[in-house]
Parts: structure tokens; sequence; C-alpha cells
């Protein structure tokens, strides 16, 4: 037990180590989203995700939520919103998405994401910005259009797109969104907001698997169904956020957020060496333009 409570401690305290295992944690999440195919279906996978998360969460800080309850109260609909659109709509729109597009793709439009930040706080918090940030910003969504054209002019002309690439670039937009939302979240521990958020990202995923039960397109958990939903719960939805939360209290969110670019790389990484998907030229040349954008819109 010392000798793993001295590795804890040690891993604690490795701002980069846990920034990085964060970013393939949620990496792994467009993995897990394909190998839930057949195995449990997306809005039971969206719903009980939030589940295991709040049973975890609760014993671990339940008198904290209730001690902060006045001010959770007082920004109820802020908070409501937040778990709403980037937990709950986000992750439903991203495993109905992994039914109909790559993870490969899932992955790097997720690579979108701070470029989307960046242009959010231009439109709606008139931050000043360089013309090289334009620039950034510009090739990163060169990126995104080629691998959802797969780098074919004529399915540009015809917008000939794959529902499932659209679907992720809808979430990419809610989850930049709510990352924009954060800076105006109640003044209250990290853990103690995001236990918040889960409650209310698993009220409100309940409407969904309602309608998915309604329409007969409900697949309760396999054995592997299970599996993947205590991987997506532990991992991506409580783990990885625990760890990008002392990621910042150790380095600050600017330098943390860097870490975000590396989601994209290691989920194509995993898309090809666990699914044995195909990585296709435009995947690399997307993928570079989206990483060499965000290079160019966060210098300084």
């Amino acid at each position: 037990m010392k000798i793993l409570h001295s590795i804890w401690q040690g891993i604690w305290g490795q701002a980069y180590l846990l920034l990085t295992l964060t970013a393939l944690m949620w990496g792994g999440n467009a993995i897990a989203g394909r190998l839930a195919i057949g195995q449990v279906s997306p809005m039971v996978l969206t719903c009980l995700r939030w589940v295991i998360v709040v049973l975890v969460l609760l014993p671990l800080v339940g008198r904290q939520v209730v001690a902060e309850w006045p001010k959770i109260r007082e920004r109820w609909l802020f908070t409501m919103l937040m778990g709403m659109f980037g937990f709950t709509a986000f992750n439903a729109l991203f495993y109905a998405a992994a039914h109909h597009t790559t993870a490969v793709n899932l992955t790097i439009f997720q690579g979108s994401i701070p470029v989307l930040v960046l242009m959010g706080t231009v439109l709606f918090f008139h931050a000043r910005v360089i013309p090289l940030q334009v620039l950034g910003m510009i090739v990163t969504l060169l990126g995104v259009v080629l691998v959802s054209v797969k780098a074919d002019l004529h399915i540009l002309k015809t917008l000939g797109l794959n529902i499932g690439d659209v679907w992720t670039l809808i979430a990419c937009v809610l989850y930049a969104g709510y990352t924009l939302g954060l800076r105006h979240r109640p003044a209250l521990p990290g853990l103690v907001f995001f236990a918040a958020l889960a409650v209310v990202a698993f009220l409100t995923s309940l409407p969904l698997l309602a309608l998915e039960i309604r329409q007969g397109a409900v697949q309760w958990p396999t054995p592997q169904g299970w599996l993947i939903l205590l991987y997506v719960g532990l991992m991506p939805s409580l783990v990885s956020q625990v760890f990008f939360i002392r990621g910042v209290e150790l380095i600050g969110p600017a330098r943390a957020g860097l870490f975000v670019n590396l989601v994209p790389v290691f989920g194509a990484l995993l898309a090809v060496l666990l699914l044995g998907e195909p990585f296709a030229l435009y995947h690399a040349l997307g993928l570079f333009l989206v990483l060499g954008g965000i290079w160019l819109a966060e210098r300084k």
C-alpha cells in the first residue's frame, strides 16, 4: 500500500503526465463509441455513463454539493444549460455519429474545438486577435473540411456529407460553447461543479433514452457493452476530468489547454491500432492542417 501511495503521490504532482493521460482517455472515447455499435445503443451509453459518474462522485463530494447548494441554485439555469449542452447533447451526438463515421474522423474533428473556442471569444467576448490567429483558424477549418469531404471536390460541390460527420461537427460546436461558458461558472470548487453538471447530464439524458426506447432502437448493454460503459463512465467521464482539473491547478489553464491538441493524435492512432481503420492520405493532411492551425492560433 505504501508503494501504491507513493506512486500516486508522484503521479499527482506531474502535470504533463496527468494531462497526457487525459488526452489519451478522451481520444479513447471515440474508440469506445465505435466499439459500442451492436453492444449498447447511443442513448443508453449517454445516460448510464452519468449514472456511473454520479454514483462515484456523490459519496466523495456529496456533502460539499449540499453545502454549496445555495450557489448552485442561484445559477440553476446556467448549470442546467451547461450540463445539457456540454455533456448530454455533446455525447448523444458523438455516440450517434459513431454509427455513421469512423473513429479517425471523430477524433480529428475534435481537434477543431480549440479554434472554435477562439472564434467564440472573438464573436461573443470581442477578444482581439492577431492575423496569425486568424490564419490558424482558417487552416484548422480547412483541415476539418478536407476530412469531411474526403478530399473529394464532388462531395463538396454536392454537399453530400456523411451525417455522422455533420453530427460530430455540431457536437464540437456545442462543446466549444460549454468551454466558453466555463468562464462564468459559479464560484465553486471544480469537482463540486462537475458533480452538479453530472447530475444535470443524467437527468437531461433521460428524455433521449425514453425516445430511443419508444422508437424501438434501444439496446441494453451486452457483457462487452458493460465493459465499454465502465470505461466510458470511469475514464473519459470521471478520471480524466479529475486529472484535467489537477493539471490546471499545477500549470494553469492556458498551458493545460494545449494538451487537448493531443486528442486527435491519440484518437487517430488508437483507431488504426485497435480498430484497424484505414488512415488515408487525406486523414494525414487533415490532421496536419488541424494541428498546424491550432499551433498558429496559439502562438503569441
